[in-house]
């Protein structure tokens, strides 16, 4: 096609001439070339009539008609052939009746108007939607990154750590676990740092159960280094040290660690609204918070004095042990009870006095599981049969050896541990590691001493 020629679809242009009216007469054509039919005004159905002019034979070129020269051509597509290679009118170019199109009326035909598609209003509304999500998702991605962060238990005692911590006996997915939680007494003008707080908790988030058993902080056992030394000492060593004396004295494996601080536990019991104790004896503390004996709701200042105070109750470090544990327990309780939306609130004010091996994500699915299950969360509460005892002018706790072993049977069969007619399943009773106290440095031959003491866990009020 020359530079400047117009090209016209044969279908637009056979539309074009269909408008046109007029006469025709045959035209002369090249030798060769194929006869078009007569055409113009005659009668409908005769071939002189206007409307079998875009049927009639179309004259070829012969060289159209010859072999292909080249493979090109032989494999160009059928519908090559479809295609006009010449704009000829149906009619004589000199016909007067001839119909020319015009530029604009090949664009009407030949051309569609393509309007742009615009996103219906819902799928806008979806996809600012998504954006947000998007951006929220970020946020609370780096959120719980930091918080994870804030909590966990770093650098050579975070894998000092991870190696001590081991995964439960039995290896099912939902099977209880056994936890140390630690309360650390790390204040102004204390030297070094001693759990001062010692619990080991069994969890079974299956049936909602938790068992809280307070480990005396004075209680006497033998060191890594074979030395006699309190219990709380091993925190001094790290977490590591503390989780495995506790696993060896209690005689199961210890899955997860979490210390919390002494200051930061008001700011934690605050933000929940308060809690509510148990107050078995009233008492005024050393801080001078008057105590009266039933349940009290008290505020994160006033549980505070409540779980340091062992002068003025009758159970003295027994008594105190007692009252932390209806501390841990309240808290748990009442986190429970908050609504899902603060959930994340109360975890951020928990990961600013806590350190643990465990993650948000954990804490929040432990509790979105108990809410869930809508089962009541049941808290057992026990001590380790313990007494006062006199080392070489040193005072320390020591142990009752077989109703600890009983009361080990009973928690890890999920029982109370204070219901010693409670018939204790075959596996447990079989298990000669439960309570073995291994490490334990008190006199095995403990009863007469026990029962000549100041001060024994029976004495505690309740």
């Amino acid at each position: 096609m020359r530079a400047g020629t117009s090209f016209v679809p044969r279908a637009a242009l056979d539309r074009v001439s269909s408008r046109s009216q007029g006469t025709s007469s045959s035209r002369v054509l090249p030798e060769g070339s194929a006869t078009l039919t007569e055409y113009g005004n005659g009668p409908e159905g005769t071939p002189g009539h206007p409307k079998h002019a875009r049927h009639a034979k179309q004259p070829q070129d012969p060289a159209s008609t010859a072999a292909p020269s080249s493979s090109f051509a032989q494999d160009a597509p059928a519908y090559a052939a479809d295609v006009p290679r010449a704009t000829v009118s149906p009619l004589p170019a000199d016909s007067p009746t001839a119909h020319h199109p015009s530029q604009q009326e090949v664009r009407n035909l030949t051309h569609r108007e393509h309007h742009k598609r615009r996103l219906p209003i819902v799928a806008r509304i979806l996809l600012v939607v998504a954006a947000i999500v998007a951006v929220a998702g970020i946020a609370a991605a780096a959120w719980v990154g930091h918080l994870n962060s804030s909590m966990s238990v770093s650098g050579s005692e975070g894998k000092k750590l991870s190696r001590a911590l081991k995964k439960p006996a039995s290896g099912k997915k939902d099977a209880p676990f056994y936890m140390v939680i630690i309360g650390s007494d790390n204040r102004a003008g204390v030297a070094g740092s001693r759990s001062d707080v010692t619990m080991l908790a069994r969890v079974d988030l299956a049936h909602s159960t938790v068992t809280l058993v307070s480990i005396p902080r004075d209680t006497m056992v033998r060191a890594a280094n074979g030395s006699t030394e309190k219990i709380n000492a091993e925190y001094n060593n790290g977490p590591a040290a503390t989780v495995e004396a506790v696993s060896k004295f209690a005689g199961v494996p210890i899955t997860h660690y979490m210390a919390m601080s002494f200051d930061d536990l008001s700011g934690v019991i605050d933000r929940l609204g308060g809690i509510t104790v148990n107050v078995p004896e009233a008492f005024t503390s050393r801080d001078g918070y008057r105590f009266t004996k039933g349940d009290q709701n008290v505020s994160g200042a006033e549980a505070f004095s409540y779980v340091r105070d062992r002068y003025n109750e009758s159970g003295g470090d027994f008594g105190r042990a007692q009252a932390q544990r209806q501390v841990v327990e309240a808290i748990a309780r009442k986190t429970l009870e908050s609504p899902v939306t603060e959930l994340p609130g109360v975890v951020e004010s928990l990961a600013g006095s806590v350190s643990t091996d465990l993650s948000v994500t954990d804490l929040v699915s432990w509790a979105t599981t108990v809410k869930g299950s809508g089962i009541r969360l049941k808290v057992y509460s026990a001590v380790v049969p313990s007494y006062s005892l006199s080392q070489d002018g040193v005072s320390y706790v020591g142990t009752m050896y077989n109703e600890w072993r009983a009361m080990m049977q009973h928690v890890d069969a999920g029982m109370d541990p204070n219901d010693a007619n409670a018939q204790v399943p075959k596996a447990q009773a079989r298990n000669t590691a439960l309570g073995a106290a291994e490490n334990a440095a008190s006199p095995r031959d403990y009863e007469q001493l026990a029962a000549n003491a100041g001060l024994t866990t029976n004495d505690v009020a309740h």
